[in-house]
């Protein structure tokens, strides 16, 4: 009878940000992906507890629940392990490619900070929580 592999917790302390870049790319990701954590966690069929452990910088994923993170993120462990930093490239490339937005960048290096920070809030806002209809 073979030994089943042991699971080994990832390190990914290195300079001491790795957890946190990992714990703010998850909740990121499953924000981006407009999902709860319950429904993060049905997806990898884990406690939805496991998840906020795993976002609240409580737990480090092992290499399996990397996987299923990715899987169930829709993205690659390469990609959840960077903070999707290539999807987010892509992202501004398509949004960039967009007419209304390319007429609006002139006009927001205009913006004073306030300005700007109640815009983004605004889109970010209409970008991660989609809104429900009744």
């Amino acid at each position: 009878m073979i030994p089943a592999p042991e699971v080994l917790p990832v390190s990914l302390h290195s300079n001491g940000r790795g957890h946190l870049k990992l714990a703010h790319s998850i909740r990121s990701l499953r924000l981006r992906s407009g999902l709860s954590q319950r429904q993060l966690a049905l997806r990898m069929s884990v406690p939805r507890t496991y998840v906020s452990k795993i976002e609240n910088e409580k737990a480090t994923p092992t290499l399996s629940s990397l996987e299923r993170l990715a899987r169930a993120l829709e993205v690659s462990v390469p990609d959840l392990l960077s903070g999707g930093e290539r999807n987010r490239q892509e992202e501004v490339r398509e949004l960039m490619e967009d007419q209304f937005v390319a007429e609006v960048m002139p006009y927001l290096s205009q913006l004073n900070g306030m300005q700007m920070s109640s815009i983004l809030a605004q889109v970010r806002d209409l970008t991660v929580r989609p809104r429900r209809s009744a």
